[in-house]
């Protein structure tokens, strides 16, 4: 055992360039949610070069790159669109052609989340190389729209494709730690209703402005006293939007409405959630209006597919066979013990996992602290060190089934 885990290494280690080149052509081409069919070629032709058997992209833009044919399947996912730039002036280089030095590369994407694409692809060429097939079939999945609408991607690919692997493993930034579970969350809008009228005499209209306030005073207070969980912590709410309408600016608003991001820790529902604003007094004495938003951006292929915004929290239990082909995967290459946690920020894990019940396990190159910041960056050893985790875990995941 001692011997093969060696070799993983060392051949991790020689494709350390192709995984850095790899990366950094990811870089260089924009793919912001629903712009991403130039990324998504780039990953189809890296695959075909390293020898994965079958690589195809299906109606909604994900691709699927599949190695061997046994009765396991195993999944592999990076979403590969990323967050805009931002204020490039934050920025102390080009955030597409971003730079290399030798330890670290940047640019956008490269921590959230085109690194963990350049991992499993080689780990891929790895499998190969070292004739490390078996009884499973690997399946690695470059997915869209994950940034404007986690999980989208993966309930198409359940739902219409029928794909549903033994386990996942959820590529995101982990810092080369165990992550097994994050919170959920959930788009929230909150809309009062009021009467124009001439902004000179406001006391003959209704101020819909002004029947928010106490609204969001009494948000505020919701905030302190929702539910905890002892792994994954508290839920939250805040107030991430306001918008209003009115005839002028020299009229009373008609009307007023709040976007709200509601993070949802374990044992907390979507239906709770909406109540739990719904029964705030102040809502009720507005008779204010409280829905979930619906994301039904088209993807880049011109697909369709709606959602209501909710996205799951989840957790995978500790003893669980896929945790633990993970951790014995990393102790075996490593010779020591990974620190097992959790996410901040939620993935695709929360259709996999939150939706399906389709075990989910986060091994991913980068930091979290890294994902949507201007300067992002990520270190080489963790793409080396990822890949060589990522080749052997589907051998742990058969050897712990026996």
């Amino acid at each position: 055992m001692k011997a093969i885990m060696e070799k993983i290494l060392a051949k991790a280690k020689e494709y350390e360039h192709d995984m850095t080149a790899f990366l950094r052509d990811m870089v260089r081409i924009p793919s912001e949610s629903a712009e991403e069919k130039e990324v998504i070629e780039r990953i189809k032709t890296e695959m075909e070069k390293v020898g994965f058997d079958k690589v195809e992209i299906d109606p909604m833009g994900n691709i699927h790159g599949r190695i061997g044919t046994g009765k396991h399947l195993i999944a592999m996912d990076a979403h590969i669109d990323t967050v805009g730039v931002g204020e490039k002036d934050n920025w102390d280089f080009d955030p597409y052609e971003g730079f290399e030095d030798e330890t670290h590369i940047g640019g956008r994407g490269t921590s959230d989340q085109e690194g963990g694409m350049a991992s499993m692809v080689y780990a891929g060429r790895i499998i190969k190389d070292l004739g490390l097939e078996g009884d499973y079939t690997l399946l690695v999945t470059g997915t869209v729209q994950e940034e404007d609408c986690d999980g989208l991607c993966w309930q198409y690919i359940i739902e219409e494709m029928g794909i549903r692997p033994d386990f996942v493993v959820i590529t995101e930034p982990t810092s080369l730690n165990i992550y097994r579970g994050h919170r959920g969350r959930m788009e929230i809008k909150v809309s009062t209703r009021g009467v124009s009228c001439h902004g000179s005499a406001p006391e003959r209209g209704e101020n819909a402005i002004f029947k928010m306030a106490p609204i969001l005073t009494e948000l505020e207070d919701l905030n302190e006293k929702l539910h905890y969980d002892a792994f994954l912590g508290k839920g939250t709410l805040t107030v991430s939007e306001i918008f209003s309408s009115s005839p002028s600016r020299c009229a009373v608003a008609d009307g007023c409405s709040i976007s709200i991001d509601r993070r949802l820790t374990h044992g907390e529902t979507h239906e709770g959630a909406l109540e739990e604003i719904r029964e705030l007094p102040s809502v009720k004495n507005a008779a204010a209006k409280v829905e979930m938003y619906t994301y039904d951006r088209p993807s880049y292929t011109g697909l369709e597919y709606p959602t209501e915004a909710y996205f799951p929290s989840w957790v995978l239990p500790e003893d669980h066979i896929a945790t633990r082909a993970a951790v014995g995967a990393y102790r075996d290459l490593f010779d020591k013990e990974p620190l097992v946690d959790k996410w901040t920020f939620s993935t695709n894990g929360v259709s996999i996992m939150g939706r399906y019940n389709i075990p989910c396990i986060g091994f991913g190159p980068g930091h979290e602290n890294e994902a949507h910041a201007p300067n992002e960056k990520t270190e080489k050893k963790h793409l080396v060190r990822a890949a060589a985790v990522y080749a052997i875990i589907p051998h742990k995941y058969l050897e712990l089934k026996k």
